[in-house]
This record gives structure tokens, C-alpha cells and sequence, in this order.
């Protein structure tokens, strides 16, 4: 038995030399983790010794080399010098390389998944195969969802071993292989059972003295050829990039440098093709599309699921029973997501069928995500009219129609069942716009009462926009956020306001794309400059799913409520009416802005033309879309003048993933940032000119160099 600091090797009978690799429970500060360089050193260091004639890992665990952190990836990336990155990069895969090319076979047993760099590192082993388990191996690149493209050999080597074909859906972040897939591809030369396997390995590195990567052997040809002759060349490269310019409006860098690095590497010797990969990946690295997407929708979303925001020094408390008043489609989806989080729920509706309907429902949608438990977990939701059934009830989520009065009765009804409540009772309002702090006052305790805004779908949206009324203590706050994590939730944090955040900015929203409908742009022309920037939906599709009768019944609240002009949507207000005159409400009365086929597609609505003719000059598309980017950004950054939003990264999570506001961006603020805030007040100046006094931003704005968090 010989020793290293991080990898003891055991020297058999034979001469092979084992290395275990347990499983990492910690990410790696560094892209370039240290036990990466240590292990290789190991490796170099043994395969100098003349008794070791090759070696065995044993691969276990499924991160059994430790992954780089959100942090790590950011600061890798964060300076967007492509040139720097790529000398750090290039470190990384000239250490797979070296492995590659040891004297010495190396052999490897997988006794996990293999992703990422685990698999990078695995492609640069002459031999491989799996230990089976009880659980399923997999082999994939998650981390190109994210934006990073493999940078460490995978678009060069996965190629070399089973074909481009085969390896682009991997390398493009669409496909993850298990064992029998990835034996069928050639990645793994056999599945074995664990003593098995390693005995398997042994007896190949015995028998392989002289092994070499298959592409370094002269003569080697890529199977199914590579370049432009090939005959997939049309189909992997024509068509992927077609496809990937049809999805992403090439908002996204790195599909489109993967196929690159393929197309171009495979052409060439395995070292100048590593060389290319790294270029490639450097370039993709340095986009502030990658920046945005690392910081927002990891590192910050991230720390979002940690509760950073949740009040210190307060206990954490587990809901064992909530109640849920509304059963339509809120309410029914705040049910199912709690009864699948292992909480009794107490599902009411003011009729007591309507209740068991949605309950009926539930386990209908459970029955097609978790199968046999289904029952167990619908079981957990009763269904009733009577809210004496409230009694014991840690939380009370209320999820009914946009009524204040309404919401006022029902709260009164409420709290003779709930006189005896816990004292840690929480009394939240899934309101989308109306203030939590006028509602708070119609119920026994003010303090005690705090908006929980859920995004439909609930089962699929991660989102969950929390609102502190102006009396609501920490502990409701903590004790919401722990029921947030408990739900599976992704939290923001607003202060209470009309409309809040993400409704607000989302009206700013479908409210530019009526204003420009009411302006005569044509209505082909602000869904497809929607689109072309990224926007999960456009705007007049996503007011026909929301319906224009709600528009005016919150427009028409506004006007009730006494509040500023900032709030009354004037731009939109006329087109909403328009529409509610025509009953032209969107999806529910079978058409709006669209009309909606039997067959289930829709198209614009013909009469678009009549009711808001076409001007004569027709602006750029590059306008329109700014005009969108723009107008949300720019309510953001008004919501965080306002301390509506008390953190950047609130906003930016909120918009992204509530709104579908394009994910590139890093969110509505890190868009203002990534242009620079004198860039965005110029665009925005100039806007004004064209379209009026709603894009002039605030001295506030001007002063500011940056909306990002300092922490």
C-alpha cells in the first residue's frame, strides 16, 4: 500500500494499481478543482513506478469528482475576457489529456452517474464500464442547460467513440444516456456487477499494456465520418442548426458553439480539435447571455431555495395541516403541491361538489406523475364546505376570485372556526394584485397576515411571489418562507404595493403590446419581435390566456381604489375595453387578439385589421422588441426606487421565472446592467420621444452605476 495526500493506491498481485474515488459532498471552489490536478498527479506520479503496469478507478458515488460551484463558474466567466478563460480552460483539459496519454492503461468502474466533468474524465480513460446498482446509471452534460458548454474533451471524444449523430443530442444538453445506452454507443464496454466489473478491468489493463485512445492510433476514422462529406453532415449539422436558431433567436451561445466545436474538431487531430473546443468554449463563456444566466438562474435562484431572505433567529415550523379556501385552479394546485409535500390539506369551496370535483381532479393529474402513491397522497386532501373544518389548521392559504369584499366575508367566516388558532398561525392571501395591507385589516391580527402569489400552473411554476404587509411580523415571514421550501418553491420577496412586482411588470408588459396594437404597428410584428427576444409568450397571446374581462376588472379596481395614474394602464385601458365590448375575452370565450381553432391552434383574429387600423410606416422589429425588453426593465427598476423590491436578485428571479421574461437576460435588472444603466436611460430617452412621457426614467435611474446586489 502506497499513499498521496488525497488518493491512497493499492498495488495487487498483478501490478495494476486501484484508486477508489468515493463520492464529493461538496463543490468545488475552482472549474480546475484541486483533487482533479491531485488525482492526475497521482496517476503521473504511479505510472513512473516499474512495478505499476496500469491502473483500476473505481468511480463511486455521483459526484465523485466535485463539480464547480454557481460561484466558481461565475468567476471563472465574470471579466468576459475569452482569452483568459480559455488559458484556464485549456489547464483543465490538458490534465484529461495527460491521463489519455499515460504509458500506463487506465481503466475505470463506474459505480454512479457520470456527468460532467466526471464523464469528461471517464471519455479520457481507455476503458470503461458500469457497476450496476439499484439505482440507474446516467451519463450526460446537465450543466449545458445552464449555458456551459463541455470544455474538458466531451465534443471531441464522445464523437470519436460512437459518431456525431450519436453524440450531438448528448453534447446539446437534449439527451441523457443510462448504462444500456451508453454501452449501445460504445461509451462503456460492459455493465457488470461491482466485484465483477472490477475484476473485468483488471484483466483488461493485464491484457492491454500498450493501450491508446482509439484516435490516436494511426489510420483512425471517426464511425459515420465527420465534416461537410459525411452523409449525416445535412441532418447534424444543416438541421441542428436551423433548429437551434429557430428556438433561441440565437439568444443562447452555446448550442450554437457546440455544433460549431463538432463540426469543426472532428475534422481535425484530437489535440487541435481540444484546442478548438477550448476556443470555442472560452467565446461562449465570456457572452454576457452566459454571465447573466450562471448569476440569476443558479447562483441567485439558488441561494433564493436557501431562504436567504427568511428573518434569522427564528424557529423553523412545520405546517402539519393547511387549509386552502377556493378549490378552482389556484386553489386546487396549492392543494396538490401540499398534499405531495406530505401536509394534510383542508380543501373548501363554497360548495362542497365543487370541492370534491377538484379533489377528483387532483388525483386524476397524480395518477400521471406519481402512479401508485397517488391515492396515498389524495388521500391526504379533504374536501368540504365547512370551514368549522379549519380548526388545527397551522396556515390558511385563501384562493379566491380578485374581490375585495368577497375576500373580507370570507375572512370574517373564517375566523370563528380559527378563534383558537396555533400561535404560529399564518393567514395568506394568494391575491395577485390586491394590497396585502388593506386586506390584513379585515382580519383578527394583522401581523398575521401575508400574501403568497402563486403562478399557474401551480404543480409546474417554481415561482412563488411572497408579500409583507406593512404589519406583518418576521415570524409570519419565516414561517411562510420554511412553507415556500417545504412546497418545493423558488421564493422572492416584495414589500406590499398595487399589484406588487410581478404583476406590475407583467402589465407593463401586455400593456406595450396593446399600446402598439392601438398605435397601428401590426399586431405579426410585436408577437414575433416578442419571440425573436426571448419572451417565454408574447404579449397578445399571454392577455388572451389571462383574459381581457380580468384586465378591466383590475383596471376598473384601480379606478376605485383612488390610485395613481401610474397604476391605471391608461396606454392599454382603451384596447381592453375595445375587447370586453366585442366579448372578445381571450382563450375562455373562445377568442381575442387570437382566434382558437378546433383543431387546437390558433392565429391572430382577422378583425385585428378593423378594430385597430395599420399605420402607414411601420416601425423596425428591432424597436418593437426594444420597446418590450425596455418597458419591463424599466418598471423593475421603478419597483426597486420604491423598495417594492428590496433586492435585485428578487426581481431578476421573479421575472424570469414568473413572467418569462427572456432567460439570457439574467432578468429585468441584469438586463439595464449588462447594457450599463447610461445605455439603457439613452435607449429609454429616446423611446420617450417616439412613444411618450411612460419610458422617461427617474433621476433615481440616472444616478445609479449599477442595480446589482453588492453581496
Amino acid at each position: 500500500m502506497s499513499n498521496t495526500s488525497l488518493f491512497p493506491v493499492e498495488l495487487d498481485h498483478s501490478g495494476v494499481a486501484h484508486i477508489q474515488l468515493p463520492e464529493c459532498s461538496h463543490a468545488s471552489d475552482s472549474v480546475v478543482p484541486a483533487e482533479l490536478a491531485a488525482l492526475v498527479s497521482t496517476l503521473q506520479q504511479q505510472a513512473a513506478q516499474d512495478s505499476v503496469c496500469g491502473f483500476v478507478i473505481h468511480a463511486k458515488g455521483n459526484n465523485w469528482l466535485p463539480q464547480a460551484s454557481a460561484q466558481a463558474w461565475l468567476d471563472f466567466c465574470k471579466d468576459g475576457n475569452a482569452q483568459a478563460i480559455a488559458n484556464a480552460a485549456l489547464k483543465r483539459s490538458q490534465l484529461l489529456r495527460s491521463v489519455e496519454k499515460l504509458a500506463k492503461p487506465v481503466a475505470i468502474v463506474i459505480e454512479g452517474n457520470c456527468l460532467d466533468l466526471c464523464l469528461e474524465f471517464a471519455l479520457a480513460c481507455d476503458h470503461r464500464i458500469v457497476a450496476t446498482r439499484d439505482k440507474p446509471t446516467l451519463f450526460g452534460l446537465p450543466l449545458v442547460k445552464r449555458g456551459i458548454p463541455p470544455m474538458a474533451g466531451a465534443t471531441q471524444r464522445l464523437p470519436r467513440l460512437c459518431g456525431i449523430p450519436s453524440a450531438l443530442p448528448m453534447l446539446l444538453g437534449n439527451a441523457n444516456w443510462d448504462a444500456d445506452a451508453a454501452l449501445k454507443s460504445k461509451v462503456i464496454s460492459a455493465m457488470l456487477p461491482a466485484d465483477a466489473a472490477l475484476a473485468a478491468a483488471a484483466q483488461w489493463v493485464l491484457e492491454h499494456p500498450q493501450a491508446q485512445a482509439v484516435w490516436d492510433t494511426k489510420g483512425y476514422r471517426i464511425p459515420q465520418g465527420a465534416g461537410a462529406l459525411a452523409a449525416h453532415s445535412n441532418r447534424s449539422f444543416g438541421e441542428s442548426i436551423a433548429n437551434i436558431r429557430k428556438t433561441t433567436h440565437d439568444n443562447q451561445p452555446a448550442p450554437l458553439s457546440i455544433v460549431t466545436t463538432v463540426y469543426e474538431g472532428t475534422q481535425l487531430p484530437i489535440d487541435a480539435g481540444l484546442l478548438v473546443e477550448v476556443q470555442c468554449a472560452a467565446q461562449t463563456l465570456a457572452q454576457p447571455a452566459t454571465i447573466n444566466q450562471i448569476r440569476t438562474l443558479w447562483l441567485k435562484q439558488d441561494q433564493a431555495r436557501q431562504l436567504v431572505r427568511r428573518p434569522a433567529n427564528i424557529d423553523k415550523h412545520v405546517v402539519r395541516q393547511l387549509g386552502v379556501l377556493g378549490a378552482g385552479l389556484m386553489g386546487a394546485g396549492i392543494a396538490q403541491v401540499a398534499a405531495v409535500a406530505g401536509i394534510d390539506v383542508v380543501l373548501i369551496d363554497s360548495s362542497a361538489e365543487r370541492a370534491v370535483q377538484a379533489r377528483e381532479k387532483i388525483a386524476a393529474a397524480l395518477q400521471k406523475t406519481h402512479g401508485d402513491k397517488a391515492t396515498q397522497i389524495a388521500a391526504r386532501i379533504t374536501a368540504t364546505a365547512d370551514l368549522q373544518l379549519l380548526k388545527g389548521s397551522d396556515c390558511v392559504i385563501e384562493a379566491i376570485f380578485e374581490d375585495r369584499a368577497a375576500k373580507a366575508e370570507l375572512m370574517a367566516k373564517a375566523a370563528q372556526a380559527l378563534a383558537d388558532r396555533t400561535p404560529n398561525f399564518v393567514w395568506a392571501s394568494n391575491t395577485s394584485t390586491l394590497p396585502i395591507s388593506g386586506l390584513a385589516g379585515y382580519w383578527l391580527k394583522p401581523d398575521e397576515v401575508i400574501g403568497m402569489h402563486f403562478f399557474s400552473p401551480v404543480p409546474r411554476m417554481p415561482l412563488l411571489e411572497i408579500i409583507n404587509g406593512k404589519e406583518t411580523s418576521d415570524a409570519t415571514l419565516a414561517r411562510t418562507m420554511d412553507l415556500a421550501a417545504r412546497l418545493g418553491k423558488t421564493p422572492i420577496l416584495v414589500n406590499d404595493s398595487p399589484g406588487f412586482y410581478t404583476s406590475r411588470i407583467f402589465c407593463a408588459y401586455i400593456d406595450e403590446g396593446m399600446a402598439m396594437l392601438a398605435e397601428g404597428i401590426n399586431p405579426a410584428l410585436i408577437e414575433n419581435a416578442a419571440r425573436q427576444a426571448g419572451f417565454a409568450t408574447s404579449p397578445l397571446a399571454v392577455t388572451d390566456e389571462v383574459s381581457l374581462d380580468l384586465q378591466a376588472l383590475v383596471i376598473g379596481q384601480a379606478e376605485r381604489d383612488g390610485l395613481d395614474d401610474k397604476f391605471l394602464r391608461k396606454a392599454a385601458a382603451p384596447v381592453v375595453a375595445r375587447m370586453n365590448t366585442l366579448q372578445r375575452l381571450g382563450r375562455k370565450s373562445g377568442g381575442g387578439f387570437y382566434d382558437f381553432l378546433e383543431d387546437g391552434t390558433k392565429r391572430l383574429w382577422a378583425g385585428l385589421a378593423e378594430e385597430f387600423p395599420l399605420a402607414k410606416t411601420q416601425p423596425d422589429i428591432s424597436t418593437v422588441r426594444a420597446r418590450l425588453l425596455c418597458m419591463q426593465a424599466l418598471e423593475s427598476a421603478r419597483c426597486l426606487e420604491e423598495s417594492v423590491l428590496t433586492s435585485s436578485s428578487d426581481g431578476d428571479i421573479g421575472s424570469i421565472l414568473g413572467l418569462g421574461y427572456p432567460a439570457w437576460t439574467g432578468g429585468t435588472l441584469s438586463y439595464i446592467d449588462t447594457l450599463g444603466v447610461a445605455e439603457f436611460v439613452k435607449q429609454c430617452d429616446a423611446l420617450v420621444d417616439v412613444v411618450g412621457e411612460r419610458f422617461r426614467p427617474s433621476a433615481w435611474l440616472r444616478g445609479r452605476s449599477s442595480l446589482q446586489d453588492k453581496n
